[in-house]
């Protein structure tokens, strides 16, 4: 594994959510793996979770870490090829990413999309500037289509919480005031098909995510008959992307509640967080016996520490 960028990059995800459960076990087992390598975390956007599981994920692996916040702390940087650079962009990615590739023997990188221009969030522009233009592997702290780290975790989470060998597994739309990305919702579909599970994904009209990416799912308006008999139930809010990053719709109808998880089948409620209280799920469900996004939470550093094993082992 030379690069993480995308749940795409998993070949082989049973021996990855091994791999990251003996971790778990054990954490501190590689911790000579990293020794005298330095982990570089780059974020253009603000992170609790991510910055910190990765941080000790690269601990528990005996690596240093430099966390840098490049829109507060760094030159401006220019991702456009042959332009000329009259503006506010003070440096171009070609020189940052060779020279942080000197500091560094990983990256990692968080960019949020703009949600204004599909074409060129889809590009990956600032993740795959920084693969392209670096010589040391590059991993996505999530990036505009995806948050493969997060998804890693979910699958752990799931693996762990399983009572049958093929769980329903919901992935259901929920009110949000602002408009939000796709990468979570487009990384736990792509490792839900990996994963060989029951997967149905419901949302109001006019929210459907890219096709190529949910082909092959279960795809349904109605929230309620998605939440019959099943295992899990997996709430995140998404702006449109057929009309993209729009907000079309806040029925607060679709907000995770009780009687709707009475619905399922004793499921567990889970969430990558952070997540609006009483807009995208209840009080009751959040703080109930059935919540386990605290522990999706704690397998973060779990899964991250997975990725960066294997990235120091092919480094060898």
């Amino acid at each position: 594994m030379k690069k993480f960028t995308s749940v795409d990059d998993i070949l082989n995800l049973d021996e990855l959510i091994l791999s990251a459960k003996k971790i778990k076990s054990a954490p501190l087992e590689n911790s000579e793996l990293g020794k005298n390598k330095t982990l570089g975390l780059l974020f253009f956007n603000p992170s609790l979770r991510t910055r910190l599981s990765t941080q000790k994920a690269s601990l528990n692996l005996g690596m240093h870490c430099i966390v840098m916040n490049l829109n507060t702390e760094g030159w401006s940087l220019e991702f456009e090829d042959e332009t000329v650079m009259d503006g506010n962009k003070a440096e171009h990615i070609k020189e940052a990413a060779q020279v942080i590739s000197q500091y560094c023997d990983v990256i990692g990188i968080r960019s949020f999309p703009t949600l204004t221009n599909k074409e060129k969030d889809e590009e990956e522009q600032v993740i795959n500037a920084f693969v392209n233009y670096s010589t040391i592997p590059v991993i996505s702290l999530e990036g505009a289509t995806e948050h493969p780290l997060q998804a890693v975790a979910d699958a752990l989470t799931i693996q762990e919480y399983k009572k049958k060998r093929k769980p329903k597994v919901v992935l259901t739309w929920a009110p949000h005031p602002k408009a939000l990305p796709h990468a979570v919702p487009n990384s736990f579909v792509k490792i839900m098909k990996l994963s060989e599970y029951e997967l149905v994904i419901t949302h109001p009209e006019g929210y459907e995510l890219n096709p190529e990416i949910t082909k092959g799912a279960t795809i349904t308006n109605n929230q309620d008959e998605a939440f019959k008999n099943a295992d899990f139930i997996y709430a995140k809010n998404w702006s449109s992307y057929n009309d993209y990053g729009k907000i079309l719709s806040n029925d607060t109808s679709w907000t995770v509640t009780s009687e709707k998880m009475a619905l399922t089948n004793n499921a567990k409620f889970m969430h990558c967080l952070p997540v609006r209280r009483n807009m995208i799920v209840t009080d009751a469900v959040l703080d109930g016996e059935n919540s386990i996004v605290i522990q999706q939470a704690n397998n973060r550093t779990f899964a991250t520490q997975a990725i960066l094993k294997k990235i120091l082992e092919n480094g060898k």
